[in-house]
């Protein structure tokens, strides 16, 4: 097969892309980092300028790339594939805590299915071979007959490198996750690559960490949290959880045991369209929850977020409110087929994050 040597600058850096392989996909493959955040072409993170050779620019969206980008030699790294020997410049910054695991391909097989909540199933694999990735990173799964894969975070802790744990949400409309609510049985095996994404705990600044989670966005600060517990990291960790109801609240016996069991952790989970009186709990939205807990004073700490855009935005302006600002502020959000995957009202300010 065909293959075009892609150098990088300013590092000097080179990869090998086969052909058909997008930049990317070669480069996280080989270990050489280039910044992106969503990997299928809406969220322009991964923007780079060609300065020399010749390139497809894939299916890019017109938001992310727009065409005057274009003319001017820009190209998003997810999409593009090089159709001659090229010469790039990216905007490499690399965050000090970033362990930088070079994405690989694994078997794994299916070891138990679990329902977590009437919508949510833990799906739990084991690898082939064992996995380095940071807590907080996703996957992308291949199914059967589907085109293209669905990503998943990891919320299993590191240090469980041969295992696999997903939590998998049913989306109305999503071919993907109802095959896998539906049609995935134990003892099937699926191709796994990973690990990607650049939502990880940043260790080296001791501020006290806020995880701020919504539906299956638990999956993540999950990760999260059994890794500095494990680790022994002392720093506050506060975890707050959002859903509709307690059948939706799952996890919350772990989560319990947790803060019991750890000084320095603490479980705040809240419930917005609970109808039992018997919730003694908070009632409301999670990003409430954490102003609340916190009596709208959120500065000294970082904060990470994770789950469906609308809490995303509106977990960022109550802690922009509380004086926690961009710089320590990391997020995943979860988009799906219900959201029709339209990336295009992101927040400008938020783009690279």
């Amino acid at each position: 097969m065909m293959s075009f040597l892609v150098t990088v600058e300013p590092t000097g850096e080179q990869i090998e892309v086969e052909e058909g392989q997008t930049i990317l996909d070669a480069a996280l493959r080989q270990g050489v980092w280039l910044p992106f955040a969503c990997g299928h072409g809406t969220c322009a993170t991964c923007k780079i300028q060609v300065l020399d050779g010749d390139v497809d620019v894939g299916a890019a969206s017109s938001f992310a790339l727009m065409d005057m980008e274009r003319d001017e030699g820009k190209v998003l790294a997810c999409c593009a594939i090089p159709e001659s020997d090229l010469v790039i410049e990216a905007d490499i910054d690399v965050d000090a805590d970033f362990a930088g695991h070079p994405v690989e391909d694994f078997d794994a097989v299916v070891t138990a299915i679990v329902d977590l909540s009437p919508t949510i199933k833990g799906i739990h694999f084991r690898l082939d071979r064992p996995m380095a990735f940071q807590a907080g990173q996703y996957v992308n799964l291949t199914l059967p007959n589907l085109e293209g894969t669905r990503a998943f975070s990891i919320a299993n802790k590191p240090s469980q490198a041969d295992q696999l744990e997903l939590h998998v949400r049913l989306v109305p409309g999503g071919a993907g996750t109802t095959w896998l609510h539906e049609q995935l049985a134990v003892g099937d095996t699926l191709r796994v690559s990973g690990p990607y994404g650049q939502f990880f705990v940043r260790k080296s600044d001791d501020k006290g960490a806020i995880f701020i989670a919504g539906g299956s966005g638990l999956s993540s600060p999950q990760a999260m949290i059994l890794d500095l517990l494990e680790a022994g990291d002392s720093r506050p960790l506060y975890l707050f959880q959002g859903a509709r109801n307690q059948a939706e609240l799952y996890n919350r016996e772990l989560f319990e045991e947790l803060a019991q069991q750890f000084d320095n952790f603490h479980y705040i989970p809240a419930l917005n369209a609970e109808e039992s009186e018997d919730w003694q709990g908070f009632r409301g939205f999670v990003h409430d929850a954490a102003r609340d807990y916190f009596d709208g004073k959120l500065e000294g700490h970082k904060a990470y977020l994770c789950g469906p855009p609308p809490m995303i935005d509106a977990a960022i302006t109550t802690l922009m409110q509380g004086r926690v600002f961009e710089r320590d502020i990391h997020m995943e959000r979860f988009v799906t087929a219900a959201d029709g995957a339209d990336d295009s009202e992101r927040s400008a300010l938020f783009r690279r994050i």
